[in-house]
């Protein structure tokens, strides 16, 4: 029996931003909630099973939140879900939520990522000594600094890409209500004059910490053809891991990475990504990860990523826009990261991004990774239903 083909119908977000004093987990995931109902011009009722996710629950030390958010998100009576793949779940949770549709399991599902960063303290969190692991000491961006140094040294990039491509995210974000970080006075050289963090990222070349959430309704054959809006259908998705260590692994190009992006091209019929996508949402905490992921995903051969970004190839109005919502680098509620990609993904080929649509936009690409680069989700959605 084939799969049933699986639509995108709603999306909704809150407004990211430091801190949401002014309403509870419940009321955030609420929020999110109601909107991608909104957009789809259903209501709680129309929903059959909810998939939520988020980053681990130390974060913000409620320990198995899902399970009193079932009433805010109307889920009561209903089957409910929950999975955690650390910075990749938004994405996983999204694949989770498209297969028990795709599987005929369930028509109409409520999909949901979220984090509220404000009450917890991630660098803390991400820094608890592991055993038998690699100490994190500094972070996230103590981890993945020695990374990028490897891929400067190996590529012989200029030390100018990170920040090329911090300015070209920020000012994106200012064309996307949603966003976290609205710097209307963000120039080339503020980057570049920023604080050194972890050498050679800085300051202005990371990720901020933001409370938000980000959900979807993903329905049928049926639901899509009574949807308001253009549907945006899923031609592929899949998640793939790996060890955080083990000998010889590539942590500049992680083969779990380059398999998943395989698998996703598969399904899709899709041959040559640089010419027949036309917008990637790439999971960018730190700015070099960039060309870094064009490379792991097949858009650049081996060293030429940085290239792509120099020549101004990722602008919002270039040949290959990435993150034209202003990515990772301006929104982080690490829960919902990877969801917020793949539903701006959506958005695209939906034309329903506003200011920071992408003109023709008819596949894109949502992708999300997380823990110490052993975690990957992606799907690739079109504007057309997938071939039968």
């Amino acid at each position: 029996m084939s799969k049933e083909p699986v639509a995108v119908v709603g999306v909704g977000q809150t407004k990211h931003v430091a801190a949401r004093r002014d309403v509870s987990l419940a009321g955030l995931v609420r929020e999110a909630a109601r909107r991608a109902l909104d957009d789809a011009e259903l209501d709680w009722s129309d929903v059959d099973a909810v998939v939520i996710g988020k980053a681990p629950d130390f974060f913000e030390g409620v320990m198995m939140p899902e399970l009193y958010l079932a009433d805010a998100l109307g889920a009561v009576g209903k089957p409910m879900l929950r999975v955690h793949t650390a910075g990749s779940v938004g994405g996983s949770t999204a694949l989770v939520a498209a297969s028990l549709v795709a599987a005929r399991v369930h028509r109409t599902v409520l999909t949901l990522a979220f984090e509220k960063q404000s009450e917890s303290n991630a660098m803390w969190g991400l820094s608890l000594p592991v055993p038998f692991q690699q100490p994190l000491l500094a972070g996230a961006g103590g981890f993945f600094a020695p990374h990028v140094r490897a891929y400067m040294r190996r590529t012989g990039a200029p030390g100018t890409v990170g920040s090329l491509v911090a300015y070209k995210d920020r000012r994106n974000a200012l064309k996307n209500p949603y966003a976290h970080l609205h710097e209307k006075d963000i120039t080339l050289e503020k980057v570049q004059a920023s604080p050194m963090l972890w050498d050679p990222i800085r300051y202005s070349e990371t990720c901020p910490s933001s409370d938000g959430a980000c959900a979807m309704v993903l329905t049928d054959l049926a639901g899509a053809a009574r949807s308001p809006h253009a549907p945006a259908w899923v031609h592929g998705g899949a998640m793939r891991s790996e060890p955080t260590l083990f000998a010889g692994k590539d942590f500049v190009s992680p083969q779990a990475g380059k398999d998943c992006a395989a698998d996703v091209y598969r399904q899709a019929g899709i041959t040559d990504p640089r010419r027949e996508i036309d917008a990637v949402e790439m999971y960018v905490p730190f700015s070099w990860y960039e060309p870094m992921w064009l490379e792991n995903l097949g858009f650049a051969a081996e060293g030429e990523g940085w290239k792509l970004t120099e020549s101004g190839v990722t602008e919002l109005d270039g040949d290959l826009p990435v993150n034209p919502s202003g990515g990772v680098l301006s929104t982080n509620p690490i829960g919902a990261s990877g969801m917020i990609r793949f539903a701006e993904a959506a958005l695209q080929v939906r034309g329903l991004a506003g200011e920071h649509q992408v003109e023709g936009a008819r596949k894109a690409l949502g992708h999300a990774y997380g823990g110490g680069a052993q975690f990957f989700s992606m799907w690739l959605v079109g504007a057309e239903p997938p071939p039968s």
